[in-house]
């Protein structure tokens, strides 16, 4: 099968798909990368005045990797206060650390390894122990890691700042896949998410309760191959017959925040 054409110039833009929150198109992914870099700059400050510290929930996958490039090399980017931001990883595959697929390892990387940030400020999730075997106990210290250091604010105040989501093909986010046990999680924080629909190996993941607490969550998403997802979580928002348990995203909804969209052309499916 032929790969589907971006049918989108700078002359003939798309039109905005109907999706839950604020959507914002760019023509290319350099522009999505300036839309969120532009806005976690603001965040971070006003977290920083108001808090004195920021709390980014970031996740892996190659989509984000052209963003945390930028915030390393752009110079308008440099006045991050990364000394005073915590970074949280939304979700983690099974993996040692230093495992290709190990979305710590990318984050660090990028990032832990380049920015002013201590290492103690950059939280990794923990799902396998020292012998390889999965820990039980990972989604339980990770809950209390982030209570810890979350609990000193004001009640209210006591949640992440900014949470960036990506979106797969069958439209899961974090490692909330379809029909999979982590999506009906209602109290826990942090959980484990394993079964059929989970792509391999088992994930640890936020759950719902903890990025829809965000005061804002930011969904990037770019490129012709997330098109039909796309599509899809547009028909299921304006009641197309699928629900969350189908179209995971749809779940994400912050209760007193922020949800924006940030998407490139090529992504927006034709009016």
């Amino acid at each position: 099968m032929d790969a589907p054409v971006n049918p989108y110039t700078l002359e003939h833009r798309p039109n905005p798909p109907a999706l839950p929150g604020t959507v914002f198109i760019r023509p290319d992914v350099d522009g999505v990368v300036d839309a969120i870099a532009t806005d976690l700059l603001f965040q971070a400050h006003a977290c920083v005045r108001e808090f004195g510290d920021f709390h980014l929930a970031l996740s892996g996958g190659s989509t984000p990797e052209a963003l945390y490039r930028r915030l390393m090399y752009d110079p308008q980017y440099r006045e991050l206060p990364w000394s005073r931001t915590h970074i949280w990883i939304v979700d983690e595959r099974a993996v040692p650390h230093d495992h290709e697929k190990s979305n710590i390892r990318m984050i660090r990387g990028w990032i832990g390894d380049h920015a002013d940030i201590p290492r103690s400020q950059v939280h990794a999730m923990c799902p396998v122990g020292e012998n390889g075997e999965q820990d039980p106990r990972a989604a339980r210290d990770y809950e209390r890691e982030l209570q810890e250091h979350l609990g000193w604010r004001e009640k209210g105040h006591d949640r992440l700042d900014f949470t960036l989501l990506g979106m797969g093909g069958d439209c899961h986010t974090a490692s909330l896949f379809p029909r999979s046990e982590a999506q009906r999680e209602g109290k826990s924080l942090v959980a484990w998410n394993r079964g059929p629909t989970v792509v391999p190996p088992d994930r640890l993941t936020m759950t719902y309760p903890l990025i829809n607490a965000s005061r804002c969550v930011g969904v990037m998403i770019t490129g012709e191959g997330k098109r039909e997802a796309i599509a899809r979580v547009e028909r299921a928002h304006g009641g197309g017959g699928e629900g969350t348990a189908d179209v995971p995203i749809l779940g994400v909804g912050p209760l007193a925040g922020e949800m924006r969209w940030y998407l490139d052309f090529a992504a927006c499916p034709e009016s």
